[in-house]
């Protein structure tokens, strides 16, 4: 016997997906600003650490770093994706 289509079949491009499209947006933010706070924290210990160039040089050269990364990750307004 066949089956017939009730209302709650599966409809392909029927779903609203706008919640699902929204955490993952916000998980590729999230995801992206890590991974810099990340770098630099582990590039200011490693110079701290494992080189001669001391507390300050690290710390100038993961401040440099940082603001490197938030110019380049920063969402620009009207960018098309």
């Amino acid at each position: 016997m066949a089956t017939h289509a009730s209302s709650n079949d599966y409809h392909p491009g029927d779903m609203d997906i706008h919640e699902q499209v929204y955490t993952w947006t916000m998980f590729k933010r999230f995801s992206k600003w890590a991974s810099l706070v990340l770098g630099v924290g582990v590039l200011f210990l490693v110079l701290w650490f494992c080189t001669h160039t001391g507390f300050i040089g690290s710390a100038l050269t993961a401040v440099v770093l940082l603001a490197i990364g938030i110019a380049v990750l920063r969402e620009r307004k009207g960018a098309a994706h």
